[in-house]
């Protein structure tokens, strides 16, 4: 092997799974990223996600952020006997912990004694690093490298990695995309684009198309509640945890202050008013409220608007219709009652896909009746449930979905919000790709389906030979 260079090991066949070895040297490499290969990625026959790869030399593991498929596998590298350090953002050194925490307990082990040990060794190798700040992970004689992490936008202590490697008088740096954001979320600062990049690693999930304008998605998002309190239902949201139940609680907050500053009540079909201002807004995930206080905790790290609305008296993770349900016995009187009243209200629950968690008792008990309605904020993968349902919308569906093997009619309302993705679209990762003014000498695609890496590719190339680059853009295999 010819050093610098690299090894993926993961986020080539699709976009989960990410993971990627940065060789130094011999024997000498970092690892960026070690992420869990989730549905259709997921390499068949293999035993759960097993790390698949020799740890010999690597001096240490940079996490770019704290979702599963970019860090899921780090129960198997710990279980190989690594013991170097976990380096990353101060907000995600926050986050690993409560992320592996859950899914170590749903995946692996629930014994409270078994999690505390793992959750000890794991807080004991995390290294927090301030953004924008170069610190070094390599001192040999032959070769040196540090780091710098820079804001990526795609949830709260999303990094992008700056990787500078000196042999003897020459000089490479590398940039690993991780994952990176669209710019709009409502709590997040925006993402920078790097120097230069000798080598860009480069995630493509949305290369093949272009978000549609987000300008409208609270005016959606307010049209969804005025129709569950009309029709006296329950407005239900599959959320994910992470960075998408935030941004919703966001804007149901600023939906709810407009509305009770123009004393707004909404209709009903008998006629009665219905008071916006009594209308409970229900997140029932535990590790939902636990990243929630996270986030709070963390305000520090929020955009400007996000910090002065905070300082203005209002707090957007934390307002007073906001309902956080613990217990799965207080869980099952929330779906009972719901289903047995008359009273609107707005339920966030996980999962996002609806393959499990509280969100299925929910749907079982409501999808039969038309006063309620399902909205979807995130991608639904094939083959899930959420995907099923989601059919419904377009006319498209049988009208029935499985869950946790009984079928249900879904005669619901569904409505799918989008402006929620948190990922950058074809036009954005060419942005961030060819924004600085020297050009990479290679740009590697990985974490994206093959239409999405080839479309990308194809605008990168058009782009480059436009400024006239002699970049290489090549698909990792």
């Amino acid at each position: 092997m010819d050093y610098p260079g690299l090894t993926h090991h993961g986020a080539v066949r699709g976009v989960t799974g990410s993971c990627h070895q940065l060789h130094l040297g011999p024997g000498v490499s970092l690892l960026v990223d070690c992420g869990a290969e989730q549905g259709a990625d997921a390499t068949p026959g293999a035993q759960g996600n097993a790390l698949g790869f020799d740890i010999t030399g690597i001096q240490a593991l940079i996490v770019t952020h704290v979702h599963l498929d970019h860090v899921g596998r780090i129960p198997a590298l710990l279980a190989e006997g690594y013991r170097g350090p976990i380096l990353c953002s101060e907000p995600s050194a926050r986050l690993l912990p409560l992320v592996l925490e859950d899914a170590f307990k749903l995946g692996i082990d629930s014994t409270p004694a078994q999690v505390a040990r793992y959750i000890a060794l794991v807080q004991n190798l995390i290294v927090p690093l301030p953004f924008g700040h170069w610190h070094t992970v390599v001192q040999h004689p032959q070769v040196a490298c540090a780091i710098r992490l820079q804001r990526a936008g795609h949830l709260l202590g999303s990094a992008y990695v700056e990787c500078d490697i000196q042999h003897g008088p020459n000089s490479t740096r590398y940039v690993f995309s991780g994952d990176l954001g669209p710019g709009n979320d409502p709590l997040l600062r925006p993402l920078q684009p790097p120097e230069h990049a000798d080598v860009l690693v480069l995630e493509s999930t949305y290369g093949d198309r272009l978000h549609p304008p987000t300008g409208d998605r609270i005016h959606r998002l307010e049209a969804a509640i005025d129709r569950a309190l009309a029709d006296h239902g329950t407005l239900l949201i599959p959320a994910f945890s992470l960075g998408r139940t935030q941004a919703l609680l966001h804007d149901l907050e600023d939906v709810l202050h407009r509305k009770a500053l123009l004393g707004k009540t909404g209709p009903s079909p008998q006629g009665e008013p219905v008071d916006w201002a009594q209308l409970p807004i229900i997140l029932d995930s535990p590790l939902a409220q636990r990243i929630t206080q996270a986030y709070r905790d963390l305000h520090p790290y929020w955009n400007e608007q996000a910090r002065a609305r905070l300082a203005n008296g209002r707090d957007p993770l934390a307002f007073g219709q906001l309902i956080s349900v613990d217990t799965h016995a207080r869980h099952q009187q929330v779906v009972n009652y719901l289903k047995s009243t008359g009273r609107p209200a707005i339920v966030i629950a996980g999962n996002g896909m609806c393959s499990g968690g509280r969100i299925v008792n929910y749907l079982k008990a409501m999808l039969g009746d038309p006063r309620h309605e399902v909205m979807f904020v995130g991608h639904q993968a094939k083959g899930t449930p959420g995907a099923v349902i989601q059919a419904s919308e377009r006319g498209q569906g049988l009208g029935q979905v499985d869950l946790e093997g009984q079928y249900y009619s879904i005669w619901a309302k569904v409505l799918t919000l989008g402006g929620y993705s948190g990922h950058a679209d074809q036009a954005g990762l060419v942005a961030f790709a060819t924004s600085s003014e020297r050009a990479p000498a290679r740009i590697v695609l990985v974490h994206g389906r093959a239409g999405a890496k080839t479309a990308l590719a194809q605008a990168l190339q058009r782009r480059t030979q436009t400024l006239g680059w002699p970049t290489q853009v090549e698909i990792a295999r």
